[in-house]
């Protein structure tokens, strides 16, 4: 997992979701690639996916479920998850507030 990013192009208007309860901000990378950097604040949330996406969680804990048939994991701090192309999570924190890079295909 990546602490640092060099090089990278910074959007400074922030991707902001469920009145302010999940707020990321894009950065583009020197190859072209896309990343988003964002906070989770306590709740459950639903994300549909176009692309298939990687979240990593830097900080914090956070229950997740990927798709209609998935089951509910926990997802922590060091952890990661990959989210198919045309599919759904679910991301539920009690509480705190998680930190995560979300990468896209």
């Amino acid at each position: 997992m990546s602490e640092q990013f060099h090089n990278v192009t910074v959007t400074a208007k922030a991707n902001i979701f469920f009145d302010g309860k999940v707020v990321s901000h894009t950065i583009l990378l020197a190859d072209g690639s896309r990343k988003t950097l964002g906070l989770i604040y306590p709740g459950e949330y639903k994300f549909n996916v176009g692309t298939s996406e990687k979240m990593e969680i830097i900080a914090g804990s956070s229950r997740v479920r990927i798709g209609a048939e998935g089951a509910w994991q926990d997802c922590l701090a060091g952890s990661a998850f990959d989210v198919p192309a045309g599919s759904f999570f679910e991301i539920s924190v009690a509480d705190g507030m998680v930190e995560y890079i979300c990468s896209f295909a």
